[in-house]
């Protein structure tokens, strides 16, 4: 057994821990990067470019065959679905192949393919033997997917979103369980590729969304388009000799049983901390075995909450489960374990985005509807458009959509918005701008608004929240007194 003694160990070589990584390599030389697992980034290998990849052919496929609108026939429209995920790896093994070039330009003596378990505070046990002794620990170790008992029933028919670009052909029919993020994106894309699938849900949830008003908008529409129970109950699913069987309530004739060729669990994820032995170490951990944490530092805490020379960063922490959240915090992290035990300081903290490829789109920006009364209690204002009479949506044939925007009463300042319908992914950017520099609703009406673009429909619910809010020191002072926070 060799033993080394680093400045700063990385465990993860995943987006935060590779930002982890750089930011620390500016202070020392004396530093180490930990994984035993494939290399590229959840996000290239399995997560948002593969699943993007997907899309963009089921949108393909999906645009083809509604031209009539336009006054255009298209007499056939034929997905080769081999050729469609034969393009899905090709262009995800060429991005992965981007992280894992730069890798290879690390110092061979500062990457170490091996796992890593904790010892002690300070020394790393590696699975080929060896162990690292570090004065500073970064965990970037990511996320897998998880999913609920009830679906092992499936046995080798259950499958998850990491899995599913793997296919040489697309099956004829699946079960989607989870209509979140990711359910969401997959599900509609393989509808739209040619796929028979029924969407599952429990509790109601959709998405990100926390507006009723607009869920209640994108259940519609998505119910529209394939078979959606967002709060289904499933009796029993079983593993047959071809397929699954799933025996459910439907939502309008009952009790039914129904085969599927597989089951796809896109149920949520799960941080990696489980197989790092932290109870070996001093850190103050949750019930569910999570580190505390600072979320500003990402600096760990210990059991009698003193500050620890460990941090935590990216997708492990759970706190926001993003590609530009796990490279900032693995920024943080890096540096601050580079500076610790001086000048551990406060990282920049973005404005919220989120964006869900869904057609329509779905985003959510700053403050959800709680977050603002939980902030404002009822010194708040709701503005609202409908994207269905919206001039350049109609144009393009793609007006459905609903956006609600939030400001606050007094200072007229814009909290957060959520939104189904078109362009959304840009819509979010130009809002989530607005929330990080504390713009008011007045000021984001005085920005230039082009004609005829989509983007005027923000301008209208803009108007809309501005009319309902009551500017000014006495309105200020009112809900200083009502409010919490004012």
């Amino acid at each position: 057994m060799k033993t080394r003694k680093v400045d700063i160990a990385i465990l993860g070589a995943g987006t935060a821990g590779l930002a982890a990584y750089r930011a620390a390599r500016e202070h020392t030389e004396n530093l180490v990067i930990i994984d035993g697992g494939p290399l590229g980034t959840t996000c290239a290998r399995v997560g948002c470019m593969p699943s993007k990849l997907l899309i963009a052919a089921a949108e393909a496929a999906h645009a083809s065959q509604h031209t009539h609108k336009f006054g255009v026939t298209n007499t056939e429209t034929i997905v080769d679905d081999v050729a469609v995920l034969e393009r899905v790896r090709s262009e995800r093994d060429r991005f992965t192949g981007f992280v894992t070039e730069s890798i290879d330009e690390f110092p061979s003596e500062h990457v170490v393919r091996a796992y890593a378990t904790f010892v002690d505070d300070q020394t790393l046990q590696l699975s080929n033997g060896d162990q690292i002794q570090a004065d500073k620990i970064v965990i970037a170790t990511g996320s897998r997917p998880t999913h609920p008992p009830i679906l092992d029933g499936a046995g080798s028919r259950l499958i998850n979103n990491e899995e599913i670009f793997e296919f040489e052909k697309l099956p004829k029919k699946i079960a989607v369980f989870g209509p979140g993020v990711i359910g969401l994106e997959l599900g509609q894309a393989l509808h739209r590729l040619g796929v028979q699938i029924k969407m599952f849900g429990v509790g109601g949830a959709l998405g990100p969304l926390r507006d009723p008003v607009v869920k209640d908008y994108a259940l519609t529409n998505f119910s529209k388009e394939f078979y959606l129970d967002t709060n289904v109950r499933v009796e029993s699913i079983k593993e047959l000799e071809h397929g699954v069987l799933i025996d459910y309530h439907h939502m309008e004739r009952g009790q039914l049983q129904e085969s599927f060729d597989y089951v796809l669990a896109a149920t949520g994820r799960r941080p990696n901390v489980d197989k790092l032995d932290l109870q070996n170490t001093s850190l103050a951990l949750t019930e569910r075995g999570m580190p505390e944490f600072d979320a500003w530092t990402m600096q760990c805490l210990g059991k009698s909450n003193e500050k620890s020379h460990i941090f935590i960063a990216g997708d492990v922490n759970n706190d926001r489960p993003l590609l530009h959240e796990a490279a900032d915090e693995g920024k943080i992290a890096g540096k601050n374990a580079a500076f610790y035990p001086q000048g551990v300081r406060a990282g920049l903290r973005r404005a919220p985005i989120g964006v869900v490829f869904s057609d329509p789109q779905i985003a959510t920006v700053g403050l959800s509807l709680d977050g603002v009364k939980s902030r404002c209690e009822e010194c708040y204002a709701v503005g609202e458009v409908s994207f269905e009479n919206q001039g350049r949506s109609r144009v393009m044939g793609i007006n459905k959509g609903l956006l609600r925007v939030y400001g606050e009463q007094g200072t007229g300042l814009f909290l957060g918005a959520e939104m189904i319908g078109p362009r959304a992914e840009h819509i979010a950017h130009l809002l989530s701008w607005a929330v990080q520099q504390r713009m008011t609703v007045s000021q984001m009406l005085d920005m230039p608004f082009y004609h005829p673009v989509v983007e005027e429909g923000v301008r209208t619910a803009l108007r809309d929240l501005n009319a309902k809010l009551n500017i000014g020191p006495a309105v200020i002072a009112h809900c200083l007194d009502c409010g919490p926070g004012g």
